[in-house]
């Protein structure tokens, strides 16, 4: 008897073989080496840390340059009140070189009352307290029967500046410098309208229990008074009232 050879795949003849073994009752695979089944799984070998992401990098503005003193040299400072006047005009260092719409004092030396503000007014070129500030202004004047030609009118800063950092003008020395100015007209009596202008004269309101306005002495002998900013008198009429009382009272201390 003769048998016809079965034609099988690869695969076909692999599956076969599996199935006859597993029929055989064999469904593992078996080795020879011996192992020690009660040892510890050896530990996995530790991953590599990531290694750090670079730092990131910041970049930080310059700090800005110092300022330079308001003035300059103080040892050049004018020493008469009529060459400050002029030099008030063209002194670069007043501000950071800023010359245009600038607007100088006015008022005689030796005046009766010197009246100080933080800075001009927008509408002030060649007249200083030519706005709404100064309508109100020559009115106290006026109520008080004093003359505005025995007046002095200062600022403390050459133009308008509608936001001025203080903190900063104070320490490039605009004090000394306002001080200076005040020497120079050597007034009987002094006003200065705002908190900023009486800290540039010395005197620092917020330090003080007593509410605005104060009477108090500049130097040994002239006395002083710090009032609310003109433009508070101008919005609140009750402010008005207790500044005219203060006024009144200093007038006849």
């Amino acid at each position: 008897m003769t048998f016809a050879a079965a034609k099988y795949s690869s695969a076909e003849a692999l599956i076969s073989a599996l199935d006859w073994w597993r029929e055989a009752g064999l469904d593992h695979d078996f080795s020879d080496e011996a192992q020690n089944w009660l040892a510890r799984p050896e530990p996995e070998a530790m991953a590599e840390p990531a290694s750090a992401p670079p730092p990131a990098i910041i970049f930080e503005a310059p700090p800005a340059p110092p300022r330079q003193p308001i003035g300059g040299d103080r040892a050049q400072w004018p020493k008469d009140l009529a060459a400050f006047q002029n030099w008030w005009l063209a002194e670069p260092s007043l501000d950071e070189g800023q010359l245009g719409g600038r607007v100088p004092p006015r008022g005689p030396a030796e005046a009766e009352l010197l009246v100080l503000i933080d800075h001009p007014e927008a509408q002030d070129s060649e007249h200083l307290l030519n706005g709404p500030r100064g309508r109100l202004l020559n009115a106290i004047l006026a109520a008080l029967g004093v003359d505005p030609a025995t007046v002095y009118f200062a600022s403390a800063l050459p133009r308008h500046m509608p936001l001025p950092d203080w903190t900063a003008l104070a320490g490039a020395g605009l004090p000394d410098l306002t001080l200076h100015h005040v020497n120079l007209v050597a007034p009987k009596r002094v006003i200065g309208f705002g908190s900023h202008v009486s800290s540039l004269l010395g005197h620092d309101p917020a330090k003080s229990a007593q509410p605005l306005p104060q009477i108090w002495r500049l130097g040994a002998s002239v006395p002083a008074m710090t009032a609310p900013e003109l433009e508070n008198l101008l919005a609140r009429p009750m402010g008005k009232a207790r500044f005219w009382q203060a006024l009144l009272d200093w007038q006849s201390a």
